[in-house]
């Protein structure tokens, strides 16, 4: 039996955040189904690269889930929606607030017929307040809660983030454990909730230093000039003469004087971790190859380490011998690739090697016994 074994839940989100968060649900034991649009379903299957006739981005989301075509515009639809309500444990929806209302799928709504349904709401901005209807991605949520800013080129330039933080971090993430949390408050007091997850609120516990360094002591955090965002040289990445790039994190005295001995500039060990001595460590490591540092840091506590690409990253001995990549998903025509690492411990994963990605369903979709 996996934890989640027996859990119902009716999933109404498309693209990335919502899918995820049942995804991570779906991969603990709980029987998801998607509820999508008739014809073309969640607007993820159609994007690019493909694999198969959806796209692979639609297979890693969905992998071991099923669906269920609806048109929430039509009073039938809605009907055969509530009538699996009444078995569901949890509703995840990722609407703009007020849109389940006025299809009559609100939370209110739902309570009568199920007292016990957790119904979780996933937004950017969240169900009130006064951007809670602006249309936004997650560059967008960064940039409101000053995530954006702490992150620059050479020029101070605030940098595009490579990660889908808001959706991933402020969105599927706290959704799952509050998810966890209302099932296992259901156990407690037998009530159903609703719970608002907004991904911009979410995004300021991971700027607790520069919160806790403003409040303090009024000293905001400047674009790219603080101990973790490029102004210290003790927490930087330095080009190395073959053009590769090393990643240098040696923030504590005793990897920093290491570093320092490595790299032959030990007169630096007593600088201060913000002092201007970056482009002198720079210009030295630029002078061998990547290669040649690599051979110098090898077991030594430094804290540095080769950039590597992806393509590189997931063929690293180190994934490799943890297994990461060893399960798969499978399309319904077929087509077979590594499936999502997910930050659910295998224990509570189902230990089937390969699971299918849902093919657009049109027939009715019941739970499982």
């Amino acid at each position: 039996m996996q934890p989640l074994s027996g859990v119902k839940i009716l999933d109404f989100s498309t693209l990335l955040p919502g899918p995820m968060c049942t995804l991570l649900l779906a991969e603990a034991g709980a029987d998801v189904i998607k509820v999508e649009r008739p014809g073309m379903g969640d607007e993820m299957r159609s994007y690019e690269p493909k694999l198969g006739q959806d796209s692979v981005n639609f297979a890693l989301l969905n992998r071991g889930k099923r669906s269920l075509t609806a048109n929430l515009k039509e009073p039938e639809s809605i009907e055969k929606i509530k009538g699996l309500v009444k078995q569901a444990d949890v509703l995840v929806e990722q609407f703009r607030p007020g849109v389940m209302q006025r299809l009559g799928l609100g939370f209110t709504d739902l309570l009568e017929i199920n007292p016990r349904l957790i119904y979780c709401s996933i937004t950017g901005w969240g169900q009130h307040g006064p951007l809670a209807d602006m249309a936004a991605h997650d560059l967008n949520y960064q940039a409101q809660t000053g995530m954006l800013s702490l992150s620059a080129d050479e020029q101070l330039r605030p940098i595009v983030p490579p990660t889908l933080t808001a959706d991933i971090a402020g969105g599927t993430y706290p959704a799952v454990m509050n998810i966890l949390l209302a099932l296992r408050q259901r156990d407690i007091d037998n009530k159903g909730r609703h719970l608002d997850i907004a991904m911009a609120d979410n995004l300021f516990t991971f700027m607790y230093w520069g919160l806790g360094s403003g409040w303090a002591n009024n000293a905001w955090p400047r674009t790219g000039q603080e101990l973790v965002t490029g102004g210290s040289p003790r927490y930087r990445i330095y080009r190395t003469k073959d053009n590769k790039f090393l990643a240098a994190a040696p923030l504590e005295d005793r990897f920093w004087a290491t570093f320092l001995d490595i790299i032959g500039l030990p007169e630096f060990k007593d600088a201060d971790p913000m002092a201007s001595i970056t482009e002198k460590i720079a210009a030295r490591i630029e002078q061998e190859p990547l290669a040649y540092w690599l051979e110098k840091l090898a077991n030594q506590d430094v804290c540095v380490n080769e950039i590597k690409t992806l393509e590189q990253a997931i063929h690293d001995e180190h994934f490799i011998a943890r297994k990461v990549f060893s399960k798969n998903v499978t399309t319904p025509d077929g087509n077979t690739i590594s499936a999502l690492p997910v930050p659910v411990c295998q224990q509570f994963c189902d230990q089937s090697p390969s699971k299918q990605s849902p093919a657009l369903e049109t027939t009715d979709v019941q739970w499982l016994a």
